[in-house]
């Protein structure tokens, strides 16, 4: 008999039997935990490979039927859980299709762990700096012209990697153009679609990269679909990635001790979003739609739409959206980040008949901003203003060559002209503003400055609590 979700309901089988525990992990289904009492009960479920529970990295029972059917679901060739969140299988992708000293074309607003990934493989990257959104006032896409370029300008490249959707929920209309003119080279196209993982659920979402013909697809399953943090999904779809090859690193990547609550998170959400209709697409747009009117009617706020509809930004004239962000948490209002000019909001992929609520949420949005407007606005300078990147980067050293190489902490405004030695990320905009073995720039200082100004927020090795940023000795 086929079953909807294999692995939780062998999960259920398995408590039903009400085990004693004489292996890990060490809390003996909860017996001896001192957590919190609401949480205890979920420690049952938290088990190890045995029998009847199949082997996480071995699938032949409960995970291999949940995948196979998480891979109808998305129409892949091969599909995998992930239970060490989209970083690993952005770490697996890279792995299954560079080597050291390949040449590899990477969008420059991706994750940080792509750039990790291409760090650990020794891969030589080209960056491809993204368009700029002034609706939004957030970098977007690259653009097909530059991937054309760039095509045309390096020989024998390995493997072009996006990002699609941006936090933001953006989706570019080139994407299938670029993928398109990518396999003509024969070169495999990686999309970091973290975001992403609804959009097969109706189709008045965005199309995946998937569907568009990417070769290998990341979902993170925990950002829009009802999964655990770090429970993600990875795709492939090729004629030019061997599928045993991704299986073997994600094998020496993952977890040889995997959550089986993460596990059984992933088959409940491939479930829920395999069984989505239509119906329910247009439920959560009605109930989205009345949302958004009953927000816009509150005075100073301004709601901004974007290509996914589970994303909404709102902005207050004149005040950051950092302090917007304080007064909504000081009501009980927690968004998913903040930035110079907004936040961003992820609303829930409801289905029918499933409750939100909207309406209290907006009585605390409006009292949050009623308290924000008493306070003293704040002037900012126009990040567009600033942001300009060369489209094609080649860096001045590869990530090898920086590891090998002497270092030193100098104050950042004597920094023109020196080669970064540590990454900078500056959020917003998600660019990285520094790379290891890249040229540090006038117009970058300026847009370190900035960004400093507003109050934004840096990934990376850096000390700019004292001023000073880490470059290659000279």
């Amino acid at each position: 008999m086929k079953r909807e979700r294999p692995l939780v309901e062998a999960l259920q089988k398995f408590i039903e039997q009400e085990p004693y525990s004489l292996h890990v992990p060490g809390h003996k289904n909860g017996s001896i935990s001192n957590l919190p009492s609401e949480m205890l009960p979920t420690l049952r479920y938290d088990v190890t490979e045995l029998t009847g529970l199949d082997d996480f990295h071995q699938p032949e029972e409960a995970i291999a039927q949940a995948e196979e059917l998480l891979c109808q679901t998305y129409e892949a060739d091969r599909s995998f859980f992930l239970v060490n969140g989209s970083t690993v299988g952005n770490l697996a992708m890279v792995y299954a299709t560079c080597q050291k000293g390949d040449t590899v074309l990477v969008q420059r607003n991706a994750h940080k762990s792509i750039f990790h990934a291409l760090e650990l493989v020794g891969a030589q990257p080209v960056y491809l700096a993204p368009e700029w959104d002034e609706q939004t006032c957030t970098a977007t896409h690259i653009h097909l012209d530059i991937v054309k370029e760039a095509l045309q300008h390096f020989q024998d490249i390995k493997a072009v990697i996006l990002t699609s959707p941006t936090y933001y929920g953006i989706v570019t209309t080139q994407l299938k153009a670029i993928i398109d003119l990518c396999h003509t080279y024969k070169i495999p196209v990686l999309v970091d679609e973290a975001h992403g993982a609804h959009f097969v659920a109706s189709e008045s979402f965005p199309m995946s990269a998937l569907a568009l013909g990417a070769d290998i697809v990341v979902h993170s399953a925990h950002k829009t679909l009802p999964a655990m943090t770090m429970a993600s999904f990875l795709h492939v779809k090729s004629a030019l990635v061997e599928v045993d090859k991704v299986n073997r690193y994600l094998r020496m990547l993952q977890s040889s001790s995997p959550s089986y609550l993460l596990l059984a998170s992933l088959d409940d959400a491939r479930h829920y979003v395999s069984t989505y209709i239509e119906a329910d697409a247009h439920y959560l747009k009605e109930k989205r739609a009345q949302w958004i009117e009953s927000l816009r009617a509150i005075d100073a706020l301004t709601v901004i739409e974007v290509d996914d509809p589970l994303k909404l930004l709102l902005r207050v004239h004149g005040y950051t959206g950092f302090q917007l962000k304080e007064q909504l948490e000081r009501h009980q209002l927690y968004v998913e980040l903040a930035d110079a000019e907004q936040v961003l909001a992820i609303l829930p992929l409801l289905k029918r008949g499933e409750a939100y609520p909207f309406a209290d949420m907006r009585i605390r949005i409006k009292e949050a901003i009623a308290t924000l407007r008493t306070t003293e606005q704040e002037v900012l300078p126009k990040l567009s203003a600033q942001f300009s990147l060369t489209k094609i980067v080649i860096p001045e050293y590869q990530f090898g060559e920086v590891e090998q190489l002497e270092k030193e902490w100098i104050p950042y405004m004597r920094a023109i002209g020196r080669v970064a030695a540590s990454m900078i990320i500056p959020y917003p905009p998600g660019i990285p503003l520094f790379i290891p073995g890249e040229k540090i720039t006038v117009a970058k200082l300026s847009q370190l400055e900035e960004l400093l100004a507003i109050g934004a927020t840096f990934q990376g090795n850096h000390q700019l609590n004292k001023k000073r940023i880490y470059v290659i000795k000279q």
